[in-house]
């Protein structure tokens, strides 16, 4: 192993030991400093040795590639902090990535379904067929509810709907958990699922411990299969099927409640977003709901 490489290896596990990172955070992490890898080894350099120069025709390369402005962010603070890490280890005396300037990166408004497509997906996805309908009615319901990211949704276990709760306590980016409010249309939903969930257990596997299991070789449903029956669903609902995804209900979640007069705090709470920047950009998605509430409520809004 190169001596790149075993730097790389040393920040990877240091993110994952000290900074608690995710698997999937850890995975980007490391396709981000292999692609830089990859480039520098052209030039007969890896990351311990590379210049500010070379590290900057990096970066210029990845615009010239066709990458999209978040990716070749990404791909920078992903080096620029591979690099910090490298200079507190006191490997290196500089850092190459200073000079990289960041490239301009404009943020797209979130994909946003309305009430009445909320519900009509939700009822196209009660409509399938027996114990697949209850499952895909269910993890709608859930997601719509409580704002879970997709990943937080496939991984929940069993023993986390015990009880018929009223909320989850949910894991999230970096380990940190809160807490997810089910409404009672998303009880009503998981308890008609459970009763039909032994359908779905891998043969000879009845411990299987997720709320939604598989016969596949994860053992559970993947986000990928849940996206191809939203995608479905979406169809038979009469929704466009492009302007539907599993984040796209957790959109509808956070935009809805905004609709309703809801917290802007509150709302970030829920998401669990660790900057309220993030959670801001629902702010422009619910703007004419907002600007109505202004006003229809406000002192001078009233006078008008």
């Amino acid at each position: 192993m190169s001596q790149g490489g075993a730097w790389t290896e040393a920040f990877l596990e240091m993110m994952a030991v000290e900074r608690a990172a995710a698997k999937n955070t850890l995975i980007a992490y490391g396709k981000d400093l292999a692609d830089a890898t990859g480039f520098l080894a052209g030039r007969g350099r890896d990351l311990s040795n590379a210049t500010a120069e070379e590290i900057e025709a990096f970066f210029t390369a990845l615009g010239a590639r066709g990458l999209s402005p978040a990716t070749a962010s990404r791909r920078r603070a992903s080096v620029r902090q591979f690099y910090r890490f490298v200079l507190g280890e006191g490997w290196r005396t500089d850092d190459p990535s200073r000079r990289v300037e960041a490239p301009k990166k404009g943020r797209p408004l979130p994909k946003v379904l309305s009430r009445a497509e909320m519900d009509r997906l939700i009822a196209a996805a009660a409509a399938r067929d027996g114990a697949e309908g209850l499952r895909l009615a269910c993890m709608v319901e859930l997601a719509y509810a409580s704002g879970l990211r997709i990943s937080e949704l496939t991984s929940l276990t069993l023993v986390a709907l015990a009880r018929d709760p009223a909320y989850l306590i949910v894991k999230g980016k970096g380990g940190k958990e809160r807490l997810a409010p089910l409404n009672a249309p998303a009880r009503t939903a998981m308890k008609a699922y459970l009763e039909v969930r032994a359908a779905f257990l891998p043969r000879q596997d009845k411990a299987n411990p997720w709320l939604f299991p598989s016969r596949g070789k994860a053992g559970r449903l993947t986000p990928r299969r849940f996206a191809q029956l939203l995608d479905e669903a979406a169809v038979a609902a009469g929704v466009d099927p492009a302007r539907v995804s599993p984040h796209v209900l957790r959109h509808a979640f956070a935009t809805h409640l905004l609709e309703g007069g809801a917290d802007l705090r509150v709302v970030q709470t829920l998401l669990g977003h660790a900057d309220i920047a993030t959670t801001q950009i629902y702010t422009h998605v619910a703007g004419d709901r907002l600007r109505e509430v202004v006003e229809t409520r406000h002192p001078l809004g009233k006078k008008r």
